[in-house]
């Protein structure tokens, strides 16, 4: 018995010490939180607002490669889902707020494939509309 507790204790150990080798003692430098993307609005370089932030897609190495971003409509309806290379989106810092921008227009992205998100394979496909 008292080899099954020591055994246990042991095995315990060895759980936690793994466990805490998977965090960080410090954030990444520097790293943005993808709060900074998602559900911001995207501006074109007139400062004309293109449209916001849908989702933010992320590779299977982790690497953001992608920003949804929902386009024309009123209130969300009617709004087409474009994707953009994340390294399009460029921040601005105005009036000490952090905006995006993209070197588009609402029209030019209206234009674009538009895409839907399907809950069945959680990845966004194209539109067939």
């Amino acid at each position: 018995m008292k080899t099954l507790i020591i055994g246990s204790i042991a095995a315990a150990a060895v759980i936690t010490a793994a466990h805490a080798a998977e965090t960080m003692s410090t954030a990444p430098a520097e790293s943005w939180t993808v709060t900074n993307y998602y559900k911001q609005s995207v501006y074109d370089p007139k400062e004309s607002k293109i449209g916001d932030v849908d989702d933010v897609l992320v590779d299977k190495s982790g690497k953001v490669n992608g920003l949804v971003i929902g386009v024309g409509g009123f209130l969300g309806a009617g709004e087409k889902d474009v994707i953009v290379p994340f390294t399009a989106v460029k921040t601005t810092k105005k009036d000490n707020k952090w905006w995006l921008t993209l070197n588009e227009t609402k029209d030019g992205l209206k234009s674009a494939p538009g895409f839907k998100y399907d809950k069945a394979s959680t990845t966004w496909v194209p539109d067939s509309k």
